[in-house]
C-alpha cells in the first residue's frame, strides 16, 4: 500500500465558528473540504500549549507529583507539566518555572525530549516535554487551585508501574519511556 502525498491528505478549512471561548480551552466547529471534495465537520479544542519535565536525580528518582484531575475523578501520579503563560513563552523557561513550583527543584541540565500531542483528533495542544537532571533541591511554589503531593519513585519502578497499567497520564507514560530508553543509549544499551 502507497502512501499518499500530504498534500493529498490536506482538509481545507471552508468556516470556522468558535462555541464555547473559556478561560483555558476554546472550542470550535469548523466546515472542511475533504481531498475527496466533499465536506465535513470537525469539532476541536484550542489550547495555548503546555510543558512536562521529568526531574531524575543522580540516582535515579524521579520526583513525580500526585494530584487530583477532576476531569477524571481521580488522583494521578505524573511528572511536573502546566500551561504556558502565552504562546510565545519560551518552553524551556516555562519547563523550568513547572519544576520549580511543583517540586522545588531547579536544574544545571535541561534536556528537550520533543513535542507531543495527546489527543489530536480533538485537541491542538502541544506539549514540550524536558528531563531536568543536576538538580538542585528548594521550596515548592504549587499555583493557589493546585493541591499537590511529592513523590520519589526510582525510574525503573515508574517504568515496571506504566507497563502495569498503573499509571494511566499519557504524558507521564511517554516521557518515562523515553527518558529510560536515553539512559539506555548513554549506558551504551540498546533494548
Amino acid at each position: 500500500m502507497g502512501r499518499l502525498e500530504e498534500k493529498n491528505m490536506k482538509e481545507e478549512q471552508i468556516r470556522s465558528e468558535l462555541i464555547f471561548d473559556g478561560r483555558v480551552v476554546h472550542l470550535f466547529e469548523d466546515q472542511v473540504r475533504l481531498p475527496d471534495g466533499k465536506t465535513a465537520s470537525r469539532e476541536y479544542v484550542r489550547h495555548i500549549g503546555a510543558v512536562c519535565v521529568l526531574p531524575l536525580g543522580e540516582d535515579g528518582t524521579v520526583y513525580c507529583v500526585r494530584q487530583y484531575r477532576y476531569p477524571v475523578g481521580e488522583v494521578l501520579t505524573e511528572i511536573p507539566a502546566g500551561k504556558l503563560d502565552s504562546r510565545d513563552e519560551d518552553r524551556a523557561k516555562a519547563a523550568m518555572r513547572e519544576l520549580r513550583e511543583e517540586t522545588g527543584f531547579t536544574c544545571k541540565k535541561l534536556t528537550y525530549l520533543g513535542d507531543l500531542y495527546t489527543s489530536p483528533a480533538i485537541l491542538d495542544e502541544r506539549i514540550s516535554a524536558y528531563l531536568a537532571e543536576d538538580l538542585i533541591p528548594g521550596v515548592t511554589q504549587p499555583d493557589e487551585d493546585e493541591f499537590l503531593e511529592p513523590v520519589a519513585i526510582p525510574i525503573g519502578e515508574l517504568a515496571e508501574r506504566i507497563q502495569a497499567g498503573e499509571i494511566p497520564d499519557a504524558k507521564t507514560q511517554l516521557v518515562t519511556m523515553r527518558v529510560v530508553d536515553l539512559l539506555r543509549r548513554r549506558a551504551g544499551g540498546f533494548a
